[in-house]
């Protein structure tokens, strides 16, 4: 089995909505901005390819449907064709047997389906996967609080449901040998957070559970996230676990730190090894 990282584009963020409550003097020296108070953030997918054949991809980026749309508040920039970056790895979309959407925001489930540039049909991206949501997540695609509204898009997930394609999770659950779906809430509900569990130390797609290394800390909780009380509790309860099991935790939106080890000192998460950059991650 082995793990790839893909970054599929960036864009802008609002720094004080990355952070929440956390004043620009303490969270400016974790993470950059520019003049506008801007964060670039990655768009990171994760390929699993598994010994008896499963080709697994977390999450796909934004896609380009709704581009034109949301250009002028997150500023997207470096995008790249995902089923072509696939192909140069040797990976035909048609091979993808598993699609795993941590969550439905834009920036997650974009490259879901496609629109024809002709004909404006949509067809899906990966048209053999078996595409792997939460139940409760569904629900709230299909009846979103105020909060999340602007940030589902139908076109991006109502094909899927309506060629046969989509599998509710209810709970945890194992997706295949060494790949675990694990769900958390407080970003949104029943977030899917996959555990792919190699012989050398388990790696942790935590989604914006834990977007960015600078949010490590349990406190520093973005205003994106509807219920931050529970954000505060899920992401303990992920960290206590990966300082323990010495797991390493992929960050999904960190265009500078890819993944890391996490040490307690004290009462205080911090990274312990870090890893800058590289799209392998570990083979057995």
């Amino acid at each position: 089995m082995n793990i790839q990282l893909i970054d599929t584009g960036y864009f802008y963020a609002d720094g004080g909505a990355m952070f929440g409550p956390i004043p620009k003097t303490a969270w400016s020296r974790r993470y950059r901005s520019d003049a506008l108070n801007g964060c670039v953030l990655a768009m990171r997918t994760a390929v699993v390819r598994t010994d008896e054949g499963r080709v697994i991809v977390v999450d796909n980026g934004a896609g380009d449907k709704q581009l034109r749309k949301l250009m002028g508040y997150y500023r997207f920039f470096g995008l790249l064709d995902l089923g072509e970056r696939l192909r140069e790895l040797g990976i035909r979309t048609e091979e993808v047997t598993d699609m795993v959407l941590t969550h439905l925001h834009f920036d997650h489930c974009g490259y879901t389906t496609l629109r024809g540039a002709a004909s404006g049909a949509l067809s899906l991206a990966f048209p053999n996967a078996t595409h792997w949501v939460s139940r409760r997540q569904w629900e709230n695609f299909l009846h979103p609080n105020a909060l999340e509204r602007d940030s589902y898009f139908e076109e991006n997930m109502r094909l899927v449901d309506e060629a046969g394609r989509l599998r509710l999770l209810d709970g945890d659950a194992w997706l295949a040998p060494g790949v675990e779906l694990r769900l958390y809430d407080g970003h949104t509900p029943g977030q899917i957070v996959p555990y792919i569990h190699m012989p050398e130390r388990t790696y942790v797609f935590a989604g914006d559970v834990i977007p960015l290394c600078a949010s490590l800390s349990p406190e520093w909780i973005s205003a994106y996230d509807t219920f931050p009380v529970t954000s505060y509790q899920e992401k303990i309860r992920m960290l206590d676990e990966a300082v323990r099991e010495r797991q390493a935790i992929i960050f999904c939106h960190d265009a500078y730190t890819t993944r890391a080890t996490v040490k307690r000192v004290n009462d205080y998460y911090k990274k312990d090894v870090a890893w800058k950059c590289g799209l392998e991650i570990g083979k057995m």
